[in-house]
C-alpha cells in the first residue's frame, strides 16, 4: 500500500469517526430529556405510562388472571419490549409501557380488552377469541394482480377444527366477528378453511386492517376488562442512573483503550479507533432501530463490547506467534488475519444463533437483552475485521514497520492444564455444592433458596400522596431507607406519578403490621395524611408463562449451539463440553446468588445469558486452537498426544483469555463504582460470572472434551 493510499484510508476513518462522535453526541444529549432523537428508554431509566384495567367477570380464576396477563405482556411488546404487566389484588391487571407520556393515545390504540366471538349466520357462537392465536395487518394481491390490504388471522389447534368446520358448512355464506357486542367484520366464506390460517380482505386501507387485526387481538383474552385508571409515572431508577451509566461506560471505554495500547502498543491504538467507531455505531444503531433501551439491554452492549475487543485480541494474538516464528511484520499481518477468522466468525455466529432463537421465542427483556446483543455482534465482527484491519495497515504503510511496535512476540512454554483437571472438577465442585447447600438451608429455614425480589414473586404496593413533588433520587436517599428499615426489604422499588405529589413503593409482602408501620412512618417521618395511603397486593411483573418462555429459548440456544459446534468441528464432544461448562457457569452463579442473597429480579435473565453468550464465546476461541493443533498434528490421537495438544492449546490462547477478561470487566467494575444501588446489584453477579466463565473455558471446558474424547478414543 502507498503512504498517499494509508493517509487516504485513515483520514476517511478518523473522519468518519468524528461525524458519527457528533451524531452520537446528539442522541446520548437527548437522551432521556425528552427531545425527538433519543434512544427510547425502559421504565427503569425513564418511566412511561402506567394503565390499570379492572376484571368485569365475577370471581376470576387464576388461571384465567395468569393466561389474560401473558397474552397483554404478549400484546404491549409492539409498543416495547420491556413493558410489563402484573395483577393488582384479585381482579385487577396493570399495564405499564415506557417511553411514552400520553396515556389517551396508549388508550386508543391498544383499545378496550372485551369479548370476541365467531357467529355463524344464526347467531350461534362457534368460537371465541380463546381461540385465536394471532392476527396482524398487511398486503396481498388478488387474483388480477391489484394490491389488497388483509388481516393474517393464526389458531390454535382448537381454533383450527372449529374455524374448519364452521367454513366448510357455510360455503358462500356470511360469518360475523363480533367484538364487545359490536360486528367489526362481516367476512364472507369462499370455501372450506383448513390448516389454522385465514385472510379477512376487503379493507379499503392499511389502517383500517390494522385496527381490525389490534380488535381481534385484545378480544382474545380469557377476561373481559375496563379501564379503571391510567397515569404517566416516573423512572423507577432516575435521571442519575442515566447519567452514572454514562460516565461508567466513558470511564470503562478509556481504560479499555490505555489497557489495549499498553499490552499491544500500534495495533492498540488500531483497536483503539475501531472500539470507538464501534461504540458510536451501536449508539446510532439503537436509535435508527428504536430499540428500547434498559438495565438487560446494557448488559447486552457489554458483552458486544467485551465480544468488539475479543476479536482484535485474537487477530493481535495471532500476529504475534507469527512474528515470533521470524516472518516479516507484512506477512504476518496478513496471515495473523487470516488464522484468526475462523474463530472469531465461530464464537460469533454462536453468540448470534442464540441471539436469534432469544428474539424469536423469548419476551420481555429476554427480548430486550438479545436485540442489543444482536446490533452489538455484527458491529464488532465490522470493526475488528473491517476499521482495525484498514488501520493496522495503512499505520503499516505509512512507516510503523518495525516488529517491536507490535509488542512482546515469543513462543510460551505449555503449561500442564490438563494435570491439574482433577483439582480444577474439585474446586468447581466445592463452590456448586456450597451454594446448593446454602439454597437448601435456606429454603428449610423459609427465607426462600434463592432471595427473589418483586419481579419474580410479586409483593405489595403502597401509594401515598406525599405533599411534596420528589425527585426520584430524593425518594431513593430519604423514603426508600427507612421503608428498608422497617420491611427489611432491600429490593424496594419506588417511583412517583408524573404531575401529582404521589409516591408508590413497591416492597415484599407485607403483613397487616408491617403495612400499619409503613403508613405510621409515612405520617410521622413525612406528614403524610393517612388517608390517602392505599396498599394492595401485586403479581410478579415476569409471570410463570413469561419465565418458561425465557427457559425454553435458553435450552432451543443451547441445542441450537450444540449442533452448530457440532457442525463445525465435526465432533459432538466439543458441543457436549461447551454445553457442561455453561452449565457450571450458570451453577456458579447461582451459588452466588444464593450466598450474598443479591436480588433475584428482572435483571437476573440478562446476567444469565450474558453470563452464558460470553462464556461459549471463550471457549470457543479455545476450541478452534485445538481444531488447529489436531490438523497439523500427523501422530495418532493417543491420549498423550491428546494431552500434549491441549496443554499447547490452552497456552497458546491464555493471554487472549485474561485480556478479553480483564476489559470486558473494567467495563462492568465500572458500572458498579459509578452506579446507582440497583445497578450495583446487576454489576455485582456479572463480575462474578465473568471470572466463572475464563475459569470454565481455560480449566473445565477443554478438560471435560479430553476426559469424553480420550475415553471414546479407541472409536475415533
Amino acid at each position: 500500500m502507498k503512504k498517499s493510499k494509508a493517509a487516504a484510508i485513515l483520514i476517511i476513518i478518523l473522519a468518519a469517526l468524528a461525524g458519527l462522535s457528533y451524531y452520537a453526541s446528539l442522541i446520548l444529549s437527548s437522551t432521556g430529556a425528552g427531545e425527538n432523537m433519543s434512544i427510547p428508554l425502559g421504565l427503569d431509566l425513564s418511566g412511561g405510562v402506567s394503565i390499570t384495567y379492572q376484571v368485569t367477570d365475577e370471581n376470576p380464576s387464576a388461571e384465567d388472571m395468569s393466561d389474560t396477563i401473558y397474552k397483554l405482556q404478549r400484546r404491549v411488546e409492539s409498543y416495547s419490549n420491556e413493558s410489563s404487566v402484573y395483577q393488582v389484588g384479585d381482579d385487577r391487571i396493570t399495564v405499564e409501557i415506557p417511553g411514552v407520556t400520553d396515556a389517551n393515545t396508549i388508550l386508543k390504540e391498544l383499545g378496550n380488552p372485551g369479548s370476541l366471538e365467531f357467529q355463524l349466520p344464526d347467531g350461534t357462537v362457534y368460537m371465541t377469541g380463546e381461540q385465536v392465536a394471532n392476527a396482524q395487518a398487511g398486503t396481498s394481491q388478488d387474483e388480477y394482480g391489484n394490491k389488497e390490504y388483509i388481516v393474517q388471522l393464526t389458531l390454535n389447534d382448537e381454533g383450527a377444527k372449529l374455524f374448519g368446520e364452521a367454513t366448510g358448512a357455510n360455503v358462500g355464506n356470511y360469518l360475523p366477528i363480533i367484538y364487545d357486542g359490536e360486528v367489526i367484520s362481516y367476512p364472507r366464506v369462499l370455501q372450506e378453511i383448513t390448516g389454522g390460517t385465514a385472510q379477512i380482505s376487503g379493507m379499503a386501507t392499511y389502517e383500517e386492517a390494522d385496527v381490525l387485526a389490534t380488535q381481534i387481538r385484545i378480544g382474545s383474552l380469557s377476561l373481559e376488562l375496563q379501564e379503571l385508571e391510567s397515569s404517566v409515572v416516573g423512572a423507577q431508577l432516575g435521571s442519575q442512573a442515566i447519567s452514572s451509566s454514562l460516565k461508567a461506560a466513558a470511564v470503562g471505554l478509556a481504560l479499555v483503550m490505555v489497557f489495549m495500547i499498553v499490552m499491544y502498543l500500534i495495533p492498540g491504538v488500531a483497536a483503539s479507533i475501531a472500539l470507538a467507531v464501534y461504540t458510536v455505531l451501536v449508539i446510532a444503531t439503537l436509535y435508527l432501530f428504536d430499540i428500547t433501551l434498559t438495565l438487560p439491554g446494557i448488559a447486552g452492549i457489554i458483552l458486544g463490547i467485551g465480544m468488539a475487543v475479543d476479536a482484535n485480541v485474537i487477530i493481535f494474538a495471532r500476529i504475534r506467534e507469527e512474528i515470533a516464528t521470524g516472518k516479516t511484520v507484512n506477512s504476518s499481518m496478513r496471515i495473523g488475519f487470516k488464522k484468526a477468522l475462523s474463530a472469531i466468525l465461530d464464537g460469533n455466529i454462536t453468540t448470534f444463533i442464540a441471539a436469534v432463537v432469544l428474539i424469536g421465542l423469548g419476551s420481555g427483556s429476554v427480548k430486550g437483552f438479545a436485540y442489543t446483543l444482536m446490533i452489538s455482534i455484527v458491529m464488532s465482527m465490522f470493526t475488528a475485521l473491517g476499521v482495525t484491519r484498514w488501520v493496522l495497515y495503512a499505520l503499516f504503510a505509512l512507516g510503523l514497520k518495525d516488529g517491536k511496535f507490535y509488542g512482546r512476540a515469543k513462543e510460551r512454554k505449555s503449561i500442564d492444564f490438563l494435570g491439574k483437571k482433577t483439582v480444577f472438577f474439585g474446586i468447581s465442585g466445592l463452590v456448586i455444592a456450597a451454594g446448593l447447600v446454602v439454597m437448601g438451608v435456606q429454603g428449610a429455614r423459609g427465607s426462600g433458596t434463592l432471595n427473589y425480589g418483586l419481579d419474580f414473586v410479586g409483593g405489595t404496593s403502597t401509594t401515598a400522596d406525599f405533599g411534596k413533588d420528589y425527585t426520584i433520587e430524593e425518594i431513593e436517599s430519604q423514603i426508600v431507607p427507612q421503608v428498608e428499615e422497617i420491611t427489611g426489604d432491600t429490593d424496594v422499588m419506588a417511583n412517583k406519578v408524573e404531575g401529582t405529589t404521589q409516591i408508590t413503593v413497591k416492597t415484599r409482602t407485607l403483613s397487616v403490621e408491617e403495612r400499619e408501620a409503613l403508613e405510621s412512618m409515612f405520617a410521622e417521618s413525612f406528614s403524610v395524611d393517612q388517608a390517602t395511603i392505599t396498599s394492595q397486593s401485586i403479581s410478579s411483573t415476569i409471570s410463570g408463562e413469561m419465565r418458561a418462555d425465557a427457559v425454553i429459548a435458553v435450552l432451543v440456544s443451547a441445542v441450537c449451539m450444540l449442533i452448530y459446534i457440532w457442525f463445525r468441528f465435526k465432533d459432538i464432544r466439543f458441543g457436549a463440553s461447551a454445553i457442561m461448562a455453561l452449565l457450571h457457569d450458570v451453577l456458579v452463579v447461582l451459588a452466588v446468588y444464593a450466598i450474598v442473597r443479591i436480588s433475584v429480579g428482572n435483571t437476573f435473565i440478562a446476567c444469565m445469558l450474558t453470563i452464558i453468550g460470553y462464556s461459549v464465546n471463550d471457549t470457543i476461541v479455545i476450541f478452534d486452537r485445538i481444531r488447529e493443533n489436531i490438523g497439523k498434528t500427523a501422530e495418532r490421537m493417543t491420549p498423550e498426544t491428546l494431552t500434549g495438544i491441549a496443554n499447547q492449546s490452552l497456552t497458546q490462547t491464555i493471554s487472549r483469555s485474561i485480556n478479553t477478561s480483564i476489559t470486558t470487566f473494567i467495563m462492568v467494575l465500572m458500572l458498579f463504582l459509578f452506579g446507582v444501588p440497583s445497578i450495583r446489584e446487576f454489576a455485582l453477579p456479572l463480575m462474578a460470572g465473568l471470572i466463572c466463565g475464563t475459569y470454565s473455558s481455560i480449566c473445565i471446558a477443554t478438560e471435560l472434551w479430553f476426559v469424553m474424547r480420550t475415553r471414546l478414543v479407541k472409536k475415533s
